[in-house]
């Protein structure tokens, strides 16, 4: 009798603690997160790169003892980049309390299906691959996003096209969603702010690759140049399908397209594309924390290049160490989500990520890049106003860093 009423005992004063430890996110020795993101797919790549950023900066953390005396771990789970698929997922991590936020969400559909629930339940979500709005209202307290909005990086393509080039017939293509709507209307801003307006627009099915009838639409338009909000693939076979018809207009993607991704897939008929990024050069060791990025990515996996994706991933993840740092040796998931209100001015070594009450964005930098001969990403100078160079000329297409 006695040794049934301890082992009862035992098990009564255990449970709870078991499940203190649970409700943490966390037990004695680790701390998990979940990514739930495109991991295969026309949108895969981008998955794959934030899933190995983020990889890179949680085992640089784990060499270096952990946080706060504990390993990180993070499960990665496939949502396919759609809506209804990504909302189960979540719903599934939200149920397993082992899980202490998620972290490396791709897409604004899949985000706009998830927000909901991860914010009833008071699940933070640390640095999702998305520019949209919705994630970035005041009223939104359990979102860390690291990136620029896709209204910055439309206003830095329209005010590069119009402003410095003197292109004023511009196109878009969109992804026919909420992602590719959200750029959609950055653009229409962006061009009503100069007086002007899309002189063709057109959308394809999202994870599909069927752009042919919306590229002749654009095409009949004689555009100056298209500005495209899309995934790699669907952009890729529209730079193909164009090129055999002699379609070449100057070609401006947005971030989201996944660069590398978008470079490997075309080639040497990449060349000369601009693609918006929303993190500096993967390539430049002279800003600290990128150079700290190529060697966590190293020590992760030899074979991978650095690339904006990944880089995105890794400073996602420091941000989400530095929360799990401020929320103390028994994190639980709203001790994070009070850690990430608190971040204030943060410097990952070179780059500042700013948040404050009301703004949930670490960085407003938008930096235009373009595809060069060997398929590598080099800075676009951007002419000083007034002195507009001429469409095609050395001055137009010469490359120097942006400050």
């Amino acid at each position: 009798m006695r040794l049934a009423f301890a082992v009862a005992l035992a098990a009564s004063l255990l449970g709870p603690a078991t499940s203190l430890l649970a409700d943490s996110g966390s037990d004695r020795s680790v701390v998990r997160f979940a990514q739930v993101a495109a991991l295969e797919g026309p949108a895969g790549a981008l998955g794959q790169g934030m899933r190995l950023g983020l990889l890179a900066a949680f085992e640089e953390a784990n060499r270096a003892g952990g946080v706060n005396g504990r390993k990180i771990q993070m499960d990665s789970f496939d949502d396919g980049y759609e809506p209804t698929r990504s909302a189960t997922e979540v719903e599934k991590v939200l149920a397993d309390d082992r899980y202490l936020a998620l972290v490396g969400q791709v897409g604004t559909p899949t985000a706009k299906a998830t927000l909901p629930v991860a914010a009833a339940a008071g699940m933070p979500m640390i640095g999702p691959l998305t520019g949209t709005d919705f994630l970035r209202a005041p009223w939104v307290s359990n979102v860390a996003n690291i990136r620029a909005s896709y209204d910055s990086e439309t206003e830095a393509w329209i005010a590069y096209l119009v402003d410095a080039l003197g292109k004023d017939r511009i196109a878009v293509l969109y992804q026919d969603d909420g992602f590719g709507q959200s750029g959609l209307e950055g653009v229409r801003r962006a061009l009503q702010k100069r007086g002007l307006t899309p002189v063709a627009e057109a959308n394809y099915t999202r994870n599909t690759l069927a752009v042919k009838v919306g590229l002749l639409n654009i095409r009949k338009a004689n555009p100056d140049a298209v500005v495209m909000v899309a995934a790699y693939k669907p952009v890729a076979e529209f730079v193909r399908v164009g090129r055999k018809l002699g379609f070449t207009p100057q070609l401006v993607n947005i971030s989201f397209v996944g660069s590398r991704a978008l470079s490997e897939e075309l080639g040497p008929a990449g060349e000369g594309i601009i693609v918006s990024q929303v993190v500096p050069l993967p390539g430049d060791s002279s800003v600290p924390v990128v150079a700290e990025y190529q060697a966590a990515l190293k020590a992760v996996d030899a074979e991978a290049a650095p690339e904006f994706v990944s880089l995105e991933g890794y400073l996602a993840g420091r941000v989400a160490l530095k929360a799990l740092e401020k929320a103390g040796p028994f994190p639980t998931r709203a001790k994070v989500l009070a850690a990430l209100d608190q971040l204030g001015d943060l410097d990952l070594g070179g780059l500042h990520l700013v948040f404050g009450p009301g703004d949930n964005q670490g960085l407003d930098q938008v930096f235009l890049t373009r595809i060069s001969a060997d398929g590598a990403f080099e800075p676009v100078e951007i002419p000083a106003p007034g002195s507009r160079p001429a469409a095609g000329s050395a001055a137009e297409t010469a490359l120097e860093p942006k400050s």
